[in-house]
């Protein structure tokens, strides 16, 4: 904004150069609408709502359109999180600048790459982050849809992954239980001996 005695100066040297100037007329501020007023432009916006219908949501890929505001993964919850993120990596980018603390700097590309992986989900449809939540409190839980075997036909599975034939998430436990009877060490025995003896031809 120029100051008084800058539009003074301005209006003198267009005068000397015998350029019209324009009066600036002052802003007239509105006045405040009443209760009633008031009143009047919610109604009004109410019945646009209603002629306009549900939103679409075309902005949020289809997969996740149609979720409802229960589901744990809502685009309506979501939304709340990432505006919260949000907030919170405008807070922690002056602190990242000033403290030299690395724990605060961490803070803040994690942040970031979690606010990067919400708006992906909403774009997207696909969760790439291990957590969700507000404040990222809770883990998410990985199930497995295609079953992978090895040679023998042993289950191929990985701890914290949900399998539908055991109808349980495996867990360290059952991986100890796996290797107490001997059966993936023998599995893994015939795997040196054919490398042992495809090593012994080539030599010979």
């Amino acid at each position: 904004m120029a100051s008084s005695r800058t539009i003074k100066r301005r209006e003198a040297a267009k005068e000397m150069l015998g350029m019209e100037t324009k009066a600036i007329k002052p802003k007239r501020k509105r006045k405040p609408l009443t209760e009633e007023q008031k009143q009047v432009l919610r109604e009004r916006m109410e019945k646009a709502r209603k002629a306009r219908g549900p939103s679409k949501n075309l902005s949020l890929h289809e997969s996740i359109r149609d979720l409802p505001d229960d589901h744990p993964l809502s685009p309506k919850k979501v939304k709340g999180w990432l505006k919260e993120q949000k907030e919170l990596l405008s807070g922690l980018g002056k602190q990242a600048g000033q403290d030299k603390d690395p724990k605060i700097r961490q803070l803040y590309w994690d942040t970031e790459t979690y606010i990067f992986n919400l708006n992906k989900y909403l774009q997207d449809g696909l969760w790439l982050d291990h957590r969700y939540g507000s404040a990222k409190q809770n883990k998410i839980k990985m199930n497995c849809v295609k079953m992978a075997y090895y040679s023998d036909g042993t289950p191929k599975r990985t701890i914290g992954v949900y399998y539908p034939d055991i109808g349980a998430v495996y867990t360290q436990e059952m991986e100890l239980d796996k290797y107490a009877d001997g059966t993936r060490e023998k599995v893994s025995n015939k795997k040196r001996v054919r490398k042992t003896n495809r090593a012994s031809r080539k030599r010979s």
